[in-house]
């Protein structure tokens, strides 16, 4: 077995990857382990991948749409995503499948040219509203196994990136 992910993955799968417009991101546990630091004053901080970004912003410049749907709200959040020049982000979401399926509309795009990235229960009816459904290497099981697709890196650990550089290569030996 291959340590490439990509290397792992039907030609079919590798075909809808391809035709990816639109991918969200779930944030605690996705693009953070899950943690988040609480201060006595009420401040909270959490910890990027470095290279999380890096892949994000390569995902813009190839033309496709990035979105953060998330439970939570976080100022934290807000900073990195507006870093990252990250238009669409929804904190605080109450209906991720709702809020998603807007932001696809607004883009015009099917169903079918989605993606997003979960690690928890909350995000399972999100994850079955999508062309491609990924898990991070530290979800829970039930996602794990409702999802297309497992990251081998983990939550913060640089499963965005494995998921972006996935995306592109795909998109790239697909290209006509």
């Amino acid at each position: 077995m291959s340590d490439d992910m990509y290397d792992n993955l039907s030609d079919d799968l590798l075909a809808r990857i391809a035709q990816i417009g639109l991918i969200g991101f779930d944030v605690d546990g996705v693009f953070t382990d899950g943690r988040f630091y609480l201060a006595d004053d009420g401040t909270e901080s959490k910890a990027f991948h470095t290279q999380d970004g890096y892949g994000v912003r390569s995902l813009l410049r190839a033309g496709v749409e990035v979105a953060i749907i998330s439970g939570r709200r976080s100022e934290a959040v807000s900073r990195r995503m507006r870093e990252l020049d990250v238009r669409h982000v929804v904190l605080g979401s109450k209906n991720k499948t709702g809020d998603f399926a807007g932001i696809r509309e607004r883009l015009g795009l099917e169903a079918a040219r989605t993606a997003f990235v979960g690690d928890d229960l909350p995000d399972l009816p999100l994850l079955e509203a999508v062309g491609v459904s990924f898990a991070v290497a530290n979800a829970v099981d039930a996602v794990k196994t409702k999802t297309d697709c497992t990251t081998r890196r983990s939550g913060g650990g640089g499963a965005v990136r494995e998921i972006c550089d996935l995306l592109l290569r795909a998109r790239a030996e697909t290209a006509p």
